[in-house]
């Protein structure tokens, strides 16, 4: 299955796509150097298949590349660095215990 995430900034999202079709998205908002991550959502017909997990990856992937922290306010995100914690420096410190990550990083 070839999946992309593409960033769709008129819309404020990010989608993932396999092929043609827009299978998910992560809505965000850039303030500075800040990206809110408020929700993500995956088709349902496509769930088990790692599109939500690829969405977010390739989402925090971005926001490291642009030298962006975040705040991840959507529990999928949270999630996500909790079991992925060489991401956990995208969240500042002083952030971290409001969404409960300040042991992610142990």
């Amino acid at each position: 299955m070839d999946t992309k995430v593409v960033d769709v900034p008129e819309k404020g999202r990010f989608e993932v796509r396999v092929g043609d079709r827009v299978v998910g998205l992560a809505s965000y908002h850039v303030d500075g150097t800040t990206m809110t991550l408020p929700h993500t959502e995956v088709d349902p017909s496509m769930g088990g298949r790692g599109i939500g997990t690829a969405l977010v990856a390739g989402v925090l992937d971005a926001a490291r590349e642009r030298g962006l922290t975040v705040l991840p306010y959507c529990s999928f995100v949270r999630h996500y660095i909790q079991q992925h914690p060489e991401h956990i420096d995208l969240v500042a410190p002083s952030d971290r215990p409001h969404f409960g990550l300040e042991t992610a990083a142990r």
